[in-house]
């Protein structure tokens, strides 16, 4: 199996945006093969029929306010076959979800000063959850490929990540997860990985549900269902405080 780790909103809690108020970090899981044979496959034959190559970028940013290639879908006639396009790869195929969020005002609220590492909980949730989905597959080794966001980003992400799984959390020991061999690497967002364009596709719309559960939100509809659910209480997407 593999796993692209993606983030959403800003780690910092010196600023806190009122418009998007959160902190996420999303992990999409899958087979090797299902990944080469299936989703690189789906994703670039969008990619071809849409932009004649497979160079552009799926960025939600990007793709919500209609900019750089993705300036044709400000024409709504355009825009809906094309979303049509993008839900039915996110609801096709085979992948599973696990997300890590944090509304960040109510995390200071709750903690005041103490608030101000989120990589830290964000990370050990995640990884929590990815563990048992790992035993579940009898996997014993895994890498996680993370989109680079900076070298003090990354550094900080390195250390929780390294944290969790040399020292163990309050309800996973470190003998447990030193029984999986979890690889961590980064890569820059120009390396144009298909796993980490997805992760963020299906992060944003997460944390817009996180963040107004009362809104329309069909993108999230669609992943919804793609959040791993393991054993007892263990559910893929988790949400703080």
């Amino acid at each position: 199996m593999i796993a692209y780790l993606d983030e959403t909103g800003d780690h910092s809690m010196e600023l806190i945006d009122e418009g998007y108020p959160i902190f996420g970090v999303a992990l999409l899981i899958c087979d090797s093969d299902v990944y080469i044979e299936q989703i690189v496959p789906a994703v670039y034959r969008l990619k071809f029929d849409y932009f004649g190559h497979e160079g552009v970028i799926l960025h939600s940013r990007d793709i919500r306010r209609a900019q750089r290639e993705f300036g044709f879908l400000t024409d709504p006639a355009k825009r809906q076959p094309f979303y049509a396009r993008i839900n039915r790869i996110m609801s096709e195929c085979e992948y599973r979800l696990i997300g890590a969020f944090i509304r960040k005002q109510r995390h200071k609220e709750r903690y005041g000063e103490s608030a101000v590492h989120l990589y830290e909980p964000a990370i050990t949730s995640a990884l929590e959850r990815l563990l048992p989905l790992l035993e579940d597959e009898d996997q014993s080794e895994i890498r996680i490929v993370a989109e680079s966001r900076g070298r003090r980003e990354d550094d900080e992400l390195r250390l929780s990540f390294l944290q969790v799984v040399n020292e163990g959390t309050g309800y996973v020991s470190s003998d447990r997860f030193r029984r999986i061999n979890l690889h961590l690497e980064f890569r820059k967002k120009d390396s144009n990985l298909i796993g980490t364009q997805m992760c963020d596709l299906a992060a944003y719309p997460t944390a817009r549900y996180i963040l107004n559960k009362d809104r329309p939100n069909p993108a999230y509809e669609i992943v919804k269902e793609k959040f791993y659910r393991g054993p007892g209480l263990v559910r893929g997407l988790k949400i703080f405080p």
